[in-house]
């Protein structure tokens, strides 16, 4: 892929700037040789060097330490690296958004890079999958092979009749013993992934141009792995223990070594949560799903429980992250968040509107997870951010379509009564890409199906913010979006916001809007005057903005508190270890009980985590950057300032009020009765390279990826948008 770099504004590098970019890429390497050390550690690990030479020296290194005693080892080797690269991660990231506005990256045709990016899977059980992730993938099931077959050469090597023999064994129950603990080994290199793509709030997944959303097919595909790895080792011992007539071993609860229970029931835990997972189940029963997932609390202690603190320090940096992310996202859901308004449209769709902190900057496609204790207090669900945190300083809007039971009772509540003064919401994120590069495009094709056009509504704004605050070039803009009825066309209301614009769509901004009604013929005259319902909230004095609850340099704040707490970890581990352990067991693991070592750690994990959390919430929380007046509004019915497309070509009731709206309605193009030619379409964007981005029913992004792949056009540039909470 050939990279052409354009400098619109005719500005050279400042040496602010210059320094940033040095910053940036000292510490993208520094966290690429940290985290290929880790892999390293791993690859090495089921080899007769590492066991013989390596680990030796890293025991005598770490391990005889009268702070940390044999835990140091694995504390050191591979826990404290990834706490590093998430440190990096943050800082980088930090830096990273201070770029140039007018330096811009164009992308064009052909490249290896390119090629790579291009859908390689479409249909199938992986979803639609790149060549790059079929790249990854396939390593990584390479190490697993590799460390598998490596740790059963080496160990098969050493049994022979006589050494099983001895230990009242058959050649094959020695070695189905040997192999059962070989694939709990194997399972614990998935784990140590496990909880990367689901720690939203982390630096790991931006930093690599990740977001959570689009992770969480890692996280399903390491899920599987590590459930079906740990039942067959669960299994292999199972009848291991039967063919021994050892069955009662299923019920020890060693204190000095293994603990077989422990085990059990993490594995039980496991698997509850895995028989959720599956489409028909989670689909249909989401709330079951949901609330099954909790589990992992259970499972992840009971296995610290059952393989020791020690040996755990090897899978548990991935789920060290997760508790920090997730402690923060807890404090930040305690708030009480204002709501400015909702906005009622006739398609069952809700836009709620709340107030922001100014310094809080999200880029477009950023998810906000919400909570409404009327509804439910425990149920939290996901709702794509429609504004523009450059277009509108001091809002931000989400979009929720009636269609589960808690969507339903919300769409239920409030457009029947005209009397609601307050809504309580609570909230967490936004979450989201660092940042976006559709300016690298010189065009943009956004497809959508239903609700589906709401990550796009936010593109939209962020380019029109764009286009009046900076000078450069905008990517043309086309809109294909496919709904059921003529009640759906209400959505493309959302395009502006609320209030409008204060100046004029700019001529730079080029829009096309090709929206299909699929199943109608013809426009139906009740839906061209249904009116949408604005309704304005009171202020609370209890209701806060929202705001990122790390502040304005959230990335640095994360990186001190992931550092921090770690730090706090190892001072208190020492001392607990130096002054109460270390008398007692002298590092022999023979003395004192291994389940009460493991629960001082997990406990001081716990502590470290909550205590650096809280005081760098309550000290972001003293010193907020900007406040919002409190601004008295009234509840009302008026329909929406804004105007519908649907006035496009046909007698509508609406008056088109502004300049934006008119312009908005005149480049929008109905079709009735018909479904989008998504190939014609797609093929007629000229330009030399294309973004196309889509967002709707599997079939529809399945298509799209089909198109993009195919090699009709080598300007087509894909990327999907899917929620698969």
């Amino acid at each position: 892929m050939e990279i052409v770099k354009s400098n619109n504004g005719g500005l050279s590098p400042s040496a602010g700037e210059e320094f940033n970019g040095m910053i940036k890429g000292v510490s993208k390497f520094f966290m690429m040789v940290v985290f290929l050390g880790t892999i390293m550690l791993w690859i090495m690990m089921p080899t007769l060097t590492y066991r013989n030479k390596w680990l030796p020296y890293m025991r005598l290194k770490f391990g005889a330490s009268t702070y940390f005693g044999s835990s140091g080892t694995t504390l050191f080797m591979y826990m404290f690296p990834m706490v590093v690269v998430a440190c990096l991660g943050c800082v980088y990231l930090h830096f990273k958004k201070r770029k140039n506005p007018h330096h811009i990256v164009r992308e064009t045709n052909g490249g290896v890079l390119s090629a790579l990016r291009k859908p390689m899977l479409v249909k199938g059980p992986l979803g639609i999958v790149s060549a790059t992730e079929i790249m990854f993938l396939a390593m990584f099931v390479a190490l697993l092979l590799w460390s598998f077959i490596t740790y059963l050469r080496n160990n098969f090597a050493t049994i022979t009749p006589r050494s099983a023999a001895a230990h009242g064994e058959s050649l094959w129950q020695a070695k189905l013993e040997s192999a059962a603990l070989r694939i709990g080994l194997i399972g614990n290199i998935c784990l140590a992934f496990l909880f990367l793509p689901v720690a939203r709030g982390s630096s790991l997944l931006p930093a690599v141009g990740l977001t959570s959303e689009s992770s969480i097919k890692y996280h399903i595909w390491l899920g599987h792995m590590v459930l079906a790895i740990f039942t067959v080792h669960g299994l292999c011992y199972v009848i291991y223990w039967v063919s021994m007539h050892e069955t009662s071993q299923m019920l020890m609860w060693d204190t000095k070594d293994i603990s077989n229970l422990a085990g059990e029931i993490s594995l039980v835990a496991g698997l509850l949560m895995w028989a959720t997972t599956f489409p028909a189940i989670r689909r249909r029963f989401f709330e079951v799903f949901f609330y099954t997932h909790y589990l992992y609390i259970v499972f992840m202690l009971f296995f610290v429980l059952h393989v020791g603190i020690t040996f755990s320090f090897i899978a548990l940096p991935g789920f060290y992250i997760f508790m920090v992310d997730r402690f923060l996202r807890f404090l930040q859901s305690r708030d009480n968040i204002r709501v400015l308004s909702a906005r009622i449209l006739p398609s069952h769709t809700i836009e709620l509107t709340f107030s922001k902190n100014p310094s809080l900057v999200y880029s477009p496609t950023s998810i906000l997870f919400v909570n409404i204790p009327s509804i439910s207090k425990l149920q939290w669900h996901p709702f794509t951010i429609t504004s523009s945190s450059k277009l509108e300083p001091e809002k931000l809007s989400v979009v929720i379509k009636s269609e589960g039971k808690w969507s339903t009772k919300l769409y239920q509540r409030l457009s029947s009564s005209d009397q609601i003064d307050h809504l309580a919401v609570s909230v967490e994120g936004p979450y989201g890409p660092a940042s976006t590069d559709f300016l690298r495009h010189e065009a943009l094709v956004m497809v959508s199906g239903g609700s589906g056009i709401t990550p796009f509504i936010s593109v939209i704004r962020d380019m029109i913010a764009t286009s009046q605050n900076q000078k450069c070039k905008i990517p043309k803009i086309t809109l294909i979006c496919a709904f059921k009825n003529s009640s759906e066309i209400s959505m493309l209301d959302l395009v502006l916001p609320l209030s409008g614009l204060q100046t004029q769509l700019s001529s730079d901004i080029n829009i096309k809007i090709e929206a299909f009604i699929t199943r109608e013929k013809e426009p139906r005259s009740e839906a061209l005057t249904e009116k949408i319902k604005t309704l304005w909230f009171k202020p609370s004095l209890s209701a806060q903005p929202i705001s990122s609850i790390l502040g304005p340099n959230s990335w640095l704040w994360l990186g001190g508190t992931l550092s921090s707490s770690f730090l706090i970890f190892l001072i208190i581990i020492g001392i607990i270890t130096r002054y109460y352990i270390y008398p007692i067991d002298h590092n022999t693991n023979k003395f004192y009980s291994l389940t009460s070592k493991n629960i001082i750690y997990i406990l001081v994990i716990c502590v470290s985590i909550m205590a650096t959390s809280s005081a760098t919430m309550f000290w972001n929380k003293k010193n907020k950057y900007g406040n919002i007046e409190n601004k008295q509004v009234q509840n009302v019915d008026v329909p929406s300032p804004t105007s519908s497309p649907t006035s496009c070509g046909n007698n509508s009731l609406r008056e088109i009020e502004s300049s934006p709206q008119e312009s908005l309605v005149q480049c929008t193009n109905l079709h009735y009765g018909e479904r989008p030619n998504l190939t014609k379409l797609l093929l007629d964007v000229e330009g030399s390279s294309v973004g196309v981005l889509v967002c709707g029913p599997k079939k529809m992004r399945q298509n799209v990826a089909d198109i993009c792949s195919s090699g009709l056009a080598k300007n087509l540039h894909f990327e999907s948008i899917s929620f698969s909470w």
